[in-house]
């Protein structure tokens, strides 16, 4: 294998999640400490690998400052990967040439990480950087034949450091399509071989290890027995594979004590409920019979689930329900501002700190320039410096500061604040998900008490409007109303299952 740079490959905001959560995945994946030992082949220009993702957004929120516009494309960064010949290079000497192809590449105009993995038995690079500049005055274009750029630069790099390069096919040989086996990590596979061996019930302890040396792992033994398989780097404790599979775990199932339950793929937790659908609505707007008949099988489940969450909470009407609703989404809100605003300060920070080294980088310039009685011939050679000094000179009017703050306090301010970001965010999100849960289950109980006062009441006593919330027994009120719809209605009626989930209901309510 030569040395190759592969095209340059845009990194997209996925549906769904932040431009943070996005950045955060990917920069995440290439720094993998098992990939990366331990975190010492990754290196990075005017960015730390720890925050890289947050500071990666800062700058994009510098250009919407700065600029005036918004994100506009997907991309939201770019990656170049590079691998090398085995046996070439060390790690260490390709994470600098990697880092130096980012350096001439970018020409120091956008913050980059490289990080170097050696888990393959080829070393390559995964190059990230941030399709913002760093002045957070323009992005990055992906100019027409940018792969064939990269792959010459690359390529002159590389013979620059006597290394191999690759011979590009015509294109009518070239390979047209690679078809790649599902990826299972070491992990994964010692698993999956421990399961076979237990279910092959081995006399004792040792000779399940000796079940493993015939599979060509080796032992270690110690304070913690590890293995080690081949063609891997590091050894595996067993007691880091999960639960079942610490040496203790397999000693009791070998000795009959215990039973062996493999490890399964945990599927995605599932809502516990969603609102109802308003069928008359639906109705009104052109569905038919078919669409009629799945709602009332939908609300009749999702009211269901409703009850049980209701009765998880202990919550016995409509008031409580209201009371605890209106709490869980002032929680919410509170925890979202203060996040908002540790936001808005981190984002202070990073401006103030642009504008005071490029203060005092642009300070002898700007001193000359005066001296010079602002010629403007000086403006025009020093045009650039000259500008960046007035703007952090306005921009330190505009705060009213008499007193520069150091570097040094403004990124300690900043380290902090990130750090408190980071830890309120386990309780946003728990909040966030207690609000979701409390308000659908108050619109579904509004809902479904106004569809049942409909019901009973004639025609032109019917109200329009959703009722008040009041005072009621709401487990009660549910299930006599979804028994009430359960009975009067022959198509529900037609359906076991949800004649199995009422009484399940009545035995959770009794």
């Amino acid at each position: 294998m030569a040395l190759a740079a592969t095209r340059l490959i845009p990194m997209q905001k996925n549906k769904g999640k932040s431009i943070g959560a996005c950045l955060h995945n990917h920069t995440s994946y290439v720094q993998n400490p098992d990939k990366t030992e331990q975190g010492e082949l990754v290196s990075s220009y005017q960015c730390s690998p720890l925050t890289v993702d947050e500071e990666f957004l800062l700058t994009k929120r510098l250009y919407e400052q700065t600029t005036g516009r918004s994100q506009k494309s997907d991309v939201i960064a770019y990656q170049v990967r590079q691998s090398f010949k085995p046996g070439e290079v060390t790690p260490e000497e390709a994470n600098r040439i990697g880092y130096e192809f980012a350096e001439r590449f970018l020409k120091s105009k956008h913050a980059f990480i490289v990080a170097t993995h050696t888990d393959r038995a080829h070393i390559h690079n995964h190059i990230i950087y941030n399709s913002t500049a760093l002045d957070g005055t323009r992005k990055f274009k992906n100019f027409w034949l940018s792969t064939f750029a990269v792959q010459r630069l690359s390529d002159l790099i590389c013979l620059e450091h006597q290394l191999s390069t690759i011979e590009y096919k015509p294109y009518r040989e070239r390979q047209k399509r690679i078809v790649y086996l599902p990826k299972e990590s070491n992990r994964d596979r010692l698993c999956g071989i421990i399961d076979t061996i237990l279910a092959e019930k081995p006399e004792d302890y040792e000779a399940f290890l000796q079940k493993l040396k015939q599979q060509g792992y080796e032992i270690k033994r110690g304070k913690y027995t590890s293995v080690k398989g081949k063609g891997q780097k590091r050894f595996i404790r067993f007691r880091t594979l999960g639960e079942g599979y610490s040496e203790e775990e397999i000693k009791a199932v070998l000795a009959g004590k215990a039973e062996h339950h493999p490890r399964q793929k945990q599927s995605p937790k599932e809502q516990p409920f969603q609102l109802l659908v308003d069928i008359q609505a639906k109705l009104a707007e052109g569905k038919g019979g078919g669409y009629e008949r799945w709602a009332k099988k939908h609300n009749l489940k999702e009211m269901s689930k409703t009850l049980i969450f209701l009765q998880e909470q202990k919550i016995g009407s409509a008031a409580d329900l209201k009371e605890r609703a209106d709490a869980a989404l002032s929680r919410y809100h509170e925890l979202g501002d203060s996040i908002k605003a540790a936001e808005a300060r981190l984002t202070e920070i990073a401006v103030l700190k642009t504008h005071i080294i490029n203060y005092a980088k642009t300070r002898e310039v700007y001193a000359a320039y005066r001296k010079a009685g602002y010629s403007k011939a000086f403006l025009e050679a020093h045009r650039e410096e000259i500008a960046l000094h007035k703007a952090a000179k306005a921009a330190f009017d505009e705060a009213g500061l008499q007193k520069l703050p150091r570097v040094k306090a403004l990124d300690a301010e900043f380290a902090e604040l990130l750090t408190k970001k980071k830890a309120a965010y386990p309780d946003y999100r728990k909040a966030r998900n207690e609000m979701q849960e409390l308000v659908r289950a108050q619109k579904n109980v509004e809902r479904f008490f106004a569809e049942k006062k409909k019901r009973t009441l004639p025609r032109k006593h019917r109200p329009d409007k959703r009722i008040p919330p009041r005072s009621f027994p709401v487990l009660g009120g549910i299930l006599g109303g979804l028994f009430s719809l359960y009975s009067s209605d022959p198509v529900l009626r037609a359906n076991l299952h949800i004649a199995a989930e009422l009484r399940f209901l009545c035995s959770r309510c009794s």
